[in-house]
């Protein structure tokens, strides 16, 4: 009988433990016979439903107050190179940088693609 190779690293360095199959060098975890899964990050949209992806330019849809601050973000603001946070849990999934202001974190549903 002959242990599957790793279906996330391709290692063949797997083993069985109880039901579960391991791999040693990518620490993955599998039951025999399950697909391999696309671990890719979450589908992220802007407020209109288009995807959004690391690199993306978007403009912001709505005045957004900074909290701890008397600044605001206006209605239109250009906002270059976004990067993705597929774990946010506080719903904050974008990092940026807006010029003027600085580094923060946005809501996707207050944002459209540019």
């Amino acid at each position: 009988m002959t242990i599957p190779a790793c279906t996330q690293c391709q290692s063949v360095y797997t083993y069985y433990d109880g039901d579960l199959i391991i791999c040693p060098e990518c620490a993955h975890e599998w039951k025999e016979g399950e697909q391999a899964t696309d671990d890719a990050q979450p589908l992220i949209v802007d407020a209109h439903g288009q995807p959004l992806e690391d690199g993306d330019n978007v403009t912001v849809i709505k005045d957004l107050k900074i909290k701890g601050s008397s600044s605001v973000v206006k209605v239109g603001t250009k906002v270059k190179g976004i990067r993705l946070v597929a774990d946010a849990t506080d719903g904050h999934n974008i990092d940026c940088k807006i010029s003027g202001i600085g580094a923060m974190k946005l809501k996707s549903e207050f944002v459209k693609k540019a």
